[in-house]
């Protein structure tokens, strides 16, 4: 993090006492991880939050959002334009953090940005128009003619990284304007108006992408030919091989390309690392893959990798497509364990690895994929526990 002393953070709205909080101002805090995976819909007060400034005020009634850039009608709109001139749409969608799980890529070797255990990622249900059809609307120009990128500007003054702007982001004009691609300007979670925390009055959602693409507080959506030029969109939210370094990376980041999609991605979230347990016990967590691809199945190991058996998934079913833009949650209950006979207890590592409908998997090791921003961490995950022999506890 930056140095944020010129800003002020005396307005922030409440948050739940019982989050895990990684940064305080700008505050950044993710749910206990058991709690995560209770519900295949987050609460909205248990929903991940992630802030780059301050978190700005915004009066409904005088909130406007500016369209502009490469369009024949550019557009000024009121919250109740958008919900009434525009069709409303409600899908379910995860958002996960580009850094979840950093924590763990950093135990490896030490990267820069907020320390995310396995829980900034969180799954509502939201409301809003398309974005598609507010672009159609402003008469929005075609690829032939320069329009390659919608670029999306918040109203959260003072990031700290950008000099103070306000937070950007941009994706591809073909997500934008993809029928099938789901992006929302969503003003409705969980079928209520958008809280501060995550955008109130008007938010991106775009699903399948990191979250950093879904911009909260929209001021702006400009059409260009190019991508934004905000501090998260042309020097964060990159990866780069473990080669790069902070004395050398300054001549990689305009040729490497900005994060969109993201990666196939599994955790166990129950039992918590260095549980003491008795059998049976059942072991739950989640996988999310990127690009609305199905998560197909979650692999998990009782022995640290050599064996698998396959975990019960829990999720949508949409047929044939690639709009599954939510996780699945997944279960697997342990009724025995055969290297627990005659010992009064064993230590085990737990195991999970996720499939995608492309046959994408989680790679086994973080070392391969480290990088020094600490993004994508989506190799294989493990808990560590003991197992305690029952059968012997009661013949003593």
């Amino acid at each position: 993090m930056h140095n944020n002393e010129n800003v002020s953070f005396a307005n922030e709205p409440y948050r739940d006492p019982d989050f895990t909080i990684n940064f305080k101002a700008p505050f950044n805090a993710e749910p206990r991880q058991d709690v995560l995976v209770q519900q295949f819909i987050t609460p909205t007060e248990k929903f991940y939050v992630r802030n780059h400034a301050p978190v700005p005020d915004i009066k409904g009634e005088s909130y406007a959002l500016k369209v502009d850039g490469l369009v024949g009608n550019p557009l000024i709109l009121s919250l109740s334009d958008i919900k009434n001139k525009f069709e409303k749409v409600t899908i379910n969608a995860s958002i996960q953090c580009a850094g979840n799980r950093r924590t763990m890529m950093s135990e490896y070797k030490k990267v820069k940005g907020v320390g995310w255990g396995i829980a900034s990622l969180s799954t509502a249900s939201w409301g809003g128009c398309r974005l598609r059809d507010v672009l159609e609307y402003a008469k929005a120009f075609s690829k032939n003619e320069g329009a390659l990128h919608a670029v999306f500007w918040g109203l959260d003054f003072g990031c700290p990284e950008d000099n103070g702007k306000p937070y950007g982001s941009s994706i591809t004009m073909e997500k934008a304007m993809d029928l099938e691609g789901d992006v929302l300007l969503a003003y409705d979670m969980n079928g209520e108006p958008l809280t501060r925390d995550h955008g109130y009055p008007l938010r991106v959602v775009a699903p399948g992408i990191i979250g950093a693409r879904s911009v909260k507080w929209l001021d702006k959506v400009t059409v260009s030919s190019q991508e934004s030029e905000s501090f998260f969109q042309r020097r964060d939210y990159k990866i780069f091989h473990n080669g790069i370094n902070w004395d050398n990376v300054e001549k990689y980041w305009d040729k490497t390309p900005s994060l969109q999609e993201l990666s196939i991605q599994s955790a166990i979230c129950i039992p918590a690392p260095n549980s003491t347990l008795y059998l049976p016990f059942t072991i739950t967590g989640y996988a999310t893959s990127g690009g609305g691809r199905k998560v197909e199945r979650v692999d998990i190991s009782l022995d640290g990798g050599e064996t698998w058996d396959y975990a019960e998934l829990m999720g949508e079913d949409k047929g044939v497509c690639n709009k599954y833009w939510s996780w699945v949650l997944f279960k697997y209950t342990i009724t025995r364990l055969p290297q627990l006979q005659n010992k009064d207890h064993q230590k085990i590592r737990l195991v999970c690895r996720a499939w995608d409908s492309a046959s994408n998997t989680q790679p086994k090791d973080v070392k391969d994929i480290w990088n020094l921003r600490g993004v994508m961490n989506n190799c294989w995950h493990y808990v560590d526990i003991t197992v305690l022999n029952q059968t012997i506890k009661n013949k003593l």
